[in-house]
């Protein structure tokens, strides 16, 4: 039965796909290679991409030759990663009752998903269940300093006053190369590595704003609940802080910083 988080993500996230693909899915497809690398996925492996979301890791593996599964708890996201990622058997699964016999894949990826699950250890013990022994796992987690992806956003809502809500947390572990490391360890993966990926997401500001717009996750919950008066103070505040961030080309460059880990089942 879900818990408080878990039911909190499923409000947040329903419907959500179309706005969260043309905003803020570019940032989190970016560690898609590199996640692949980790998992060794390659020709006629079969992979599980869990929490796939739009399909950008799902789809890159296909490119790569992987024989994959792509799953999501949002129906929205299934829809649009069958869409996007064509020759992938796209299915609804939530974390952690996943409907796959024990040793089903050769590798699992779930590319900034435990950190949106109540239980990240229940989560990543069903993962190591449905992976072969001597397959592999590889996930990305945002860590906990280092991102500026938001930092406009929250900007101006400090400055026009808006209070945010107290949203339900998940159990905690430390989003740092040591903590998701330790995290896969308690959870039975062996041989585990973990270290940071860091890049600048370059975006228009528009692109950027039609997340928050769209309701998309926490932030998008906080501005689409404002009343109009208060949106439109909100986004004069925004577009006058991106203005001033803004490169000469008109794009922001905004500082990303996750932590890959990958280990062996």
């Amino acid at each position: 039965m879900a818990g408080e988080f878990d039911t909190h993500e499923r409000r947040m996230w329903a419907g959500a796909a179309q706005a969260y693909a043309g905003s803020f899915a570019a940032l989190c497809g970016a560690t898609a290679e590199a996640l692949l690398d980790a998992a060794e996925v390659g020709a006629g492996t079969r992979v599980l991409d869990a929490g796939t979301g739009p399909g950008t890791v799902a789809a890159a593996a296909l490119r790569r030759g992987a024989e994959v599964v792509a799953v999501d708890a949002e129906p929205s996201m299934v829809a649009l990663a069958a869409a996007n990622a064509p020759g992938a058997e796209v299915r609804h699964a939530v974390l952690p009752d996943f409907p796959f016999a024990d040793g089903a894949f050769d590798a699992a990826v779930a590319n900034f998903v435990v950190n949106h699950v109540e239980d990240p250890w229940a989560a990543l013990t069903e993962l190591r269940r449905v992976v072969r022994p001597g397959g592999r796992l590889a996930v990305t987690v945002w860590h906990d300093t280092g991102n500026e992806a938001m930092a406009l956003f929250n900007r101006a809502l400090d400055e026009v006053g808006v209070q945010r809500p107290v949203y339900p947390a998940p159990l905690a572990f430390a989003r740092t190369a040591d903590g998701l490391r330790g995290l896969l360890e308690q959870t039975g993966w062996a041989g585990v590595a973990s270290g940071e990926v860091a890049w600048t997401h370059r975006t228009d500001p528009e692109v950027w704003w039609s997340g928050p717009a769209g309701g998309v996750a926490n932030i998008g919950l906080v501005v689409t609940g404002q009343p109009p008066e208060t949106y439109v103070r909100i986004k004069s505040a925004y577009d006058r802080l991106a203005a001033d961030r803004a490169a000469e080309d008109g794009l922001l460059g905004l500082p990303a910083l996750a932590v890959l880990a990958s280990g062996r089942a």
